[in-house]
């Protein structure tokens, strides 16, 4: 590790504040994997990708087999049959037809693949062109959605659709383990006596959700604060595309995307278990984010926060 007080830090950091006026980055001084897995589990969940803001983003739960974005197509990912797209920008989006090739290749069942419904004719126009280009069949279940829809995955797992903003028509998704919960007059019953109610027909027992998993893909602050059950979520995946101190917060918004300070400054909302902070900008070099958050983020939240870099 470099001092801080070195030249050669603080010449990187020069550097660093010229990228953000405008010059090009030097690649060879601010290295980005090209296709990195990174690894977390929590109660029951692994989440495993990556995201780097206009590189690629692609994140996936196996055990409950479905994935967020495919901007890249790990190898690892094609077992995993339903994935929900944020939007289509290309680091969301581009790796689509190669996973519907490698699953169909693979002789596996088409997938389903839900995206905001502005984008499935586009999607299917690049499927068919692809299909021309690889003389291949592009096969899978386009579904559409729009805010405030519902998927039902199995008996114990449904996913919110939510309104998210950024430049295009964008979603995030809320991720609601389903219980069955006796009702109150019910709970002095014995077994035999609740069996016999339930084969009558009587409804015993009321639905409870909790809220495992959620993931808001690129949004400004707004796309957050409008969907208070994100903040609930056992694990939260945001956006965090930048983190300078002289980056203007109201271009950013502007953009659809967050800034460190918004998160500062919601840090008592946070009721989040973890928070996978994610889609770093590549203007700044891996070691300078990771000081720069470590340092900003209060007490209390810091201890929560998974810098994924």
């Amino acid at each position: 590790m470099r001092n801080d007080t070195s030249p050669s830090y603080r010449t990187n950091e020069m550097k660093d504040a010229s990228v953000l006026e405008g010059a090009a980055p030097d690649e060879l001084e601010h290295p980005v994997d090209n296709a990195p897995v990174r690894s977390f589990s929590h109660k029951g969940m692994t989440i495993e990708g990556y995201s780097r803001a206009a590189v690629q983003t692609y994140w996936r739960v196996p055990e409950l087999k479905l994935g967020f974005d495919l901007g890249l197509q790990p190898w690892s990912f094609m077992s995993t049959p339903n994935w929900f797209v944020s939007h289509a920008h290309l680091d969301h989006i581009a790796a689509l037809p190669v996973y519907v090739a490698r699953r169909r290749m693979m002789k596996m069942e088409p997938p389903t693949i839900y995206l905001p419904i502005d984008a499935v004719d586009p999607v299917h126009a690049l499927m068919r062109a692809y299909q021309r280009l690889d003389r291949g069949k592009q096969v899978a279940n386009l579904v559409g959605l729009e805010p405030g829809m519902e998927v039902e995955l199995s008996r114990e797992l449904v996913v919110s659709v939510l309104e998210t903003k950024h430049t295009i028509p964008a979603l995030g998704f809320l991720v609601w383990e389903r219980r069955k919960k006796l009702l109150p007059e019910y709970l002095e019953l014995s077994g035999p006596e609740i069996r016999d109610l339930k084969l009558s027909g009587v409804e015993i027992t009321r639905e409870i959700r909790l809220p495992r998993l959620c993931y808001l893909g690129d949004t400004n602050p707004a796309g957050l604060d409008a969907n208070p059950d994100a903040f609930e979520a056992e694990v939260l995946i945001l956006e965090m595309t930048f983190v300078a101190r002289n980056e203007r917060p109201d271009r950013i918004h502007k953009f659809g995307h967050m800034h460190l300070d918004d998160f500062v400054s919601r840090a008592d909302r946070f009721r989040n278990d973890w928070i996978i902070a994610s889609h770093f900008s590549t203007r700044l070099h891996p070691d300078l984010i990771q000081k720069i958050v470590s340092k900003a983020l209060p007490d209390g939240l810091k201890e929560r926060v998974k810098i994924w870099l």
